[in-house]
């Protein structure tokens, strides 16, 4: 009579190596597999072509003085000029302000003040 070993041993082994190889060939080959979906986009209205954003300039050397476009003013004067100048632009029209690293922060911010008491509410600082 044939006997039954009451403990059998099952080597798996070979069955963990060919899973961790299958494995490493799909992490392997996963991220350069891509998918095209066919997608027929809806036709939308009719296209309007952006307006370029206005954007107004203004720099200040170190010895404060402000530049807007062509013109010039100290800065203690350029509220006043700055008011005149200012009806011509939108409200909503960006402001970048160029300053002088070596100008102090104070005499920076209150050129931001001038620009933001006038309701300029889009305005940077430029930096490099």
């Amino acid at each position: 009579m044939f006997q039954w070993d009451d403990d059998p041993e099952l080597n798996i082994t070979p069955l963990v190596d060919v899973m961790l190889v299958l494995m490493a060939i799909l992490m392997v080959t996963a991220p350069t597999i891509n998918f095209q979906e066919q997608i027929t986009l809806p036709q939308g209205s009719q296209s309007k072509k952006l307006d370029t954003i206005k954007t107004l300039t203004i720099r200040m050397d170190k010895n404060h003085i402000v530049y807007f476009g062509k013109d010039k003013s100290p800065l203690d004067e350029f509220a006043d000029f700055f008011v005149l100048k200012a009806n011509q632009f939108s409200k909503n029209d960006t402001v970048f302000i160029h300053a002088d690293e070596n100008l102090p922060y104070k005499d920076i911010l209150e050129l931001l003040k001038i620009i933001k008491d006038l309701e300029f509410n889009k305005v940077s600082l430029v930096t490099e």
